[in-house]
């Protein structure tokens, strides 16, 4: 029986150490299915999920994260990719389907002035924050929009490096719905930072401007997969009402 949302967030650990079970490659298909509904900003979904079951990949990623036996012992690797590359060919597939919901006869005046504000915004405005040329371009726009702020709110996100952490943060989101749907189901999962990214991308034959966010490793938890009672800091340093 599937676990509770609750339940699930409460069963989700760290596991350092799987068990020499095999999983469903199905099951963990349809958590990436999951995955793939997480929020994103602009809905661009600049990801992509690279499921791993060939135990021949699985052993040359492991080397890449330095042997640590999360990987090492996994039945399974789901690399999340990050593709901020995507963002011209990924605002056009969504303006190709919201205009589509605004392909009838005799269309209202607030739906056209909706398809207006739709079409604006992927054609005009994602482009004005995604284009750059080796970062120059988001300098200028940084310098001009922090000027502009001092006079009204505006987006200042405009830097090469503040649209891959946007990017990243998406990718992590998705991330974080695939583990907790394969927590719900009883698998278990190990996000990884610890490894070589540019051999990652060789063994993978990612293109230059896929950036890897995590490797997760996939499996049935051995006894000693957790390692010790789970700390956190208490809630009330964390929590703050306004």
């Amino acid at each position: 029986m599937e676990k509770t949302t609750s339940e699930a967030i409460a069963y989700r650990r760290s596991v350092r150490l799987y068990k020499n079970e095999e999983i469903d490659a199905g099951k963990v298909q349809k958590c990436l299915q999951n995955a793939s509904i997480a929020p994103t900003s602009s809905n661009l979904q600049l990801w992509e999920f690279h499921h791993i079951t060939s135990q021949n990949k699985i052993d040359e990623l492991s080397k890449a994260c330095f042997n640590q036996s999360a990987a090492k012992t996994a039945q399974q690797l789901v690399v999340f990719v990050s593709r901020k590359d995507l963002w011209r060919k990924r605002a056009e597939a969504n303006l190709e389907f919201l205009n589509k919901s605004f392909d009838k006869p005799n269309l209202e005046p607030g739906l056209l002035k909706r398809k207006k504000q739709i079409n604006n915004y992927y054609k005009k405005i994602i482009p004005s924050i995604y284009s750059d040329f080796f970062g120059i371009l988001g300098l200028i726009k940084y310098f001009i929009f922090h000027i502009v702020g001092f006079f009204r709110p505006i987006y200042r996100q405009a830097r090469l490096s503040d649209l891959r952490i946007v990017a990243h943060k998406s990718t992590a989101l998705a991330a974080q719905n695939f583990m907790i749907s394969m927590s719900a189901i009883g698998y278990d999962t190990c996000p990884m930072e610890g490894f070589d990214s540019k051999r990652v991308k060789q063994i993978l034959g990612f293109p230059r401007g896929a950036e890897i966010t995590m490797i997760v490793s996939c499996g049935l938890r051995d006894e000693k997969g957790v390692y010790g009672p789970q700390f956190r800091i208490p809630f009330k340093d964390v929590y703050f009402q306004i």
